[in-house]
């Protein structure tokens, strides 16, 4: 099987390529050597309460961030690339804000107002909820929604959610690994993906776009517009924002990005032949497109059964991948 070998290293401390490893993405990445890798594409959890998240506390998580992002500048190349697809905005339960359940007017089945339930207690202030309830002739849950804006069975109890950008943290970690950014592209994905909304019971807008964040390692750049076509040029490859459909089945795993993505990355930032990283594989989307397009790829995965899952999709892919031509040879 391929693997990278570095003079002075024991070969069996490095990955074999075009494989999907098991493990810790930070221990991995220390056995892929110096200055190996040309493009690492990636798409980390969004913490947004997805299973494969369930237990990673807000500062682990960032903490997970900060030291993949800050390998990546002893494995990418001078003039390399690292680029992270990951929406702008995070969306976490926060113990610290009020629970305080939103006064959602249009979806109210009683008319009895919260002005109504003041002025029943000021008239029977002996009264408790369940007696009020009886004279407006409405639920105690709604006595309690209009007196505290909470909800007495299956209300506030969670914490409520706390919104955050993530561009600001990408950046400085990534200035703190001597990367500065480069670029940034938009998705935009539809609000029609596997597990969206179309709509909420609040003013917050449907999530349905993403950024792709793209960081430099300081070096010389080689650029070949001869890697796309003039039209592929004009209509996505010079275009700051991208318009293609999202997965719409996440069957074998929950957080899948379409294979166009990792694509128009892969064509766009690197060579055939080289070799392209994604520290958190998943179902093997970028492996497939890496090896679809002539390049080599390494994966790393956490869990075992999409560690199996990417090693399948992409041992396909490489079987569809035709052989290199080998040169004629010439009698003399």
């Amino acid at each position: 099987m391929l693997s990278l070998e570095v003079a002075g290293r024991d070969p069996m401390a490095d990955l074999a390529l075009n494989r999907t490893h098991q493990g810790d993405n930070r221990a991995l990445m220390k056995r892929i050597p110096d200055e190996s890798v040309a493009l690492s594409v990636w798409s980390p959890p969004y913490f947004v309460g997805k299973d494969y998240e369930a237990g990673i506390p807000l500062d682990e998580w960032e903490g997970l961030l900060r030291e993949v992002i800050a390998e990546h500048y002893r494995l990418l190349k001078p003039g390399g690339f690292m680029a992270i697809n990951m929406a702008d905005i995070l969306a976490f339960s926060d113990d610290s804000l009020p629970r305080i359940q939103a006064d959602v007017v249009s979806t109210k089945r009683s008319k009895i107002t919260r002005q109504n339930v003041l002025e029943a207690k000021l008239l029977h202030p002996e009264m408790n909820r369940h007696q009020l309830a009886a004279l407006l002739g409405c639920s105690e849950q709604t006595i309690q929604r209009r007196l505290d804006h909470n909800n007495v069975r299956g209300g506030k109890y969670k914490a409520q959610t706390r919104v955050k950008t993530v561009a600001g943290m990408l950046e400085a970690y990534a200035a703190e690994a001597q990367m500065p950014m480069y670029d940034r592209r938009v998705w935009v994905k539809d609000p029609a993906w596997a597990n969206s909304r179309w709509h909420s019971l609040s003013y917050r807008a449907v999530d349905e776009f993403e950024y792709v964040f793209i960081f430099w390692k300081p070096g010389i750049t080689r650029v070949d517009r001869a890697r796309l076509a003039p039209a592929e040029w004009s209509e996505w490859g010079s275009r700051g924002v991208w318009t293609f459909p999202s997965v719409r089945v996440n069957g074998d795993h929950e957080a899948k990005f379409p294979i166009e993505l990792p694509t128009r990355l892969i064509r766009l930032l690197t060579d055939p032949g080289e070799l392209v990283l994604d520290p958190f594989m998943g179902s093997g989307t970028t492996g497939v497109a890496a090896v679809t397009h002539k390049r080599d790829f390494i994966g790393l995965e956490l869990l075992p059964e999409y560690v199996s899952l990417a090693n399948e999709n992409c041992q396909r892919a490489l079987e569809r991948r035709p052989e290199p031509k080998r040169p004629e040879r010439v009698r003399d």
